[in-house]
């Protein structure tokens, strides 16, 4: 069983930047592919950014790309996100996954098998 727990979100201000983190333990975290979702209130959660296996191939979703960077640490078994120029409505709960199978599309939350508990970030104008 894998167990992910984000650290590093809080309230700042727009134009700020954050750094969230996802420690992974019991598994073999180079086995799978990562990836932060976040859901405001009142809305579905959504895909954020992804990164492969080996760390060689990152995806973002429009409304991130240009802001924030996904990486991962495979010495730390953790995978950061960094996010720049934030805005208000990046307001929400972040959550780190794991992806165990290698089919099924890479935003689906639907093809994730592990996820954190969240981390609160919230952007005030």
């Amino acid at each position: 069983q894998v167990q992910l727990v984000e650290s590093g979100g809080g309230l700042v201000q727009a134009g700020d930047s954050l750094r969230l983190s996802c420690a992974a333990s019991g598994g073999t975290f180079s086995n799978y592919r990562m990836g932060w979702f976040r859901q405001a209130p009142g809305k579905e959660r959504e895909f954020v950014a992804t990164i492969n296996r080996s760390g060689g191939n990152t995806v973002y979703s429009d409304s991130v790309k240009g802001r924030f960077t996904i990486s991962r640490d495979k010495a730390k078994n953790t995978v950061v996100l960094q996010m720049n120029s934030l805005k208000p409505e990046d307001t929400a709960v972040y959550y780190c996954a794991a992806k165990v199978r290698s089919s099924g599309w890479y935003s689906d939350i639907r093809t994730y098998d592990y996820w954190g508990q969240g981390t609160q970030v919230t952007v005030s104008s």
